[in-house]
């Protein structure tokens, strides 16, 4: 009796190894964007002008038009989590401001108009 609960114990162990060899995919959601596509942001742009750099915004808040939300999520089949996140705000439909985990860019205080 005990030889056959030492081969069960060894065959329950050898298949719990076996869960490392299954392909686990990558999950992305959201808007990706690098680095240099932010760096095209000006002070000043308009909406149409952010949109066409960017694309469309993860998320934009239905009671205040002013702020847009690009969002990019990944969890990685190892089950690692990334997270960037880029708020863009405007007044009176202008560009006025980002912020979030983009560095804002050198020149982004000159508007594209002069």
């Amino acid at each position: 009796m005990n030889l056959r609960k030492v081969i069960l114990f060894f065959f329950a162990l050898s298949l719990a190894g076996c869960s490392n060899w299954i392909y686990r995919i990558n999950i992305p959601q959201g808007n990706f964007i690098e680095q240099k596509e932010v760096d095209k942001l000006r002070i000043r742009m308009t909406k149409e002008q952010v949109l066409y750099v960017l694309g469309t915004p993860m998320a934009e808040n239905a009671f205040d038009k002013s702020k847009w939300h690009y969002l990019y999520m990944m969890k990685t089949g190892e089950g690692n989590k990334f997270r960037k996140e880029l708020v863009i705000h405007f007044e009176n439909d202008a560009l006025k401001e980002i912020s979030g985990d983009f560095e804002k860019h050198e020149d982004f205080d000159t508007p594209l108009d002069g």
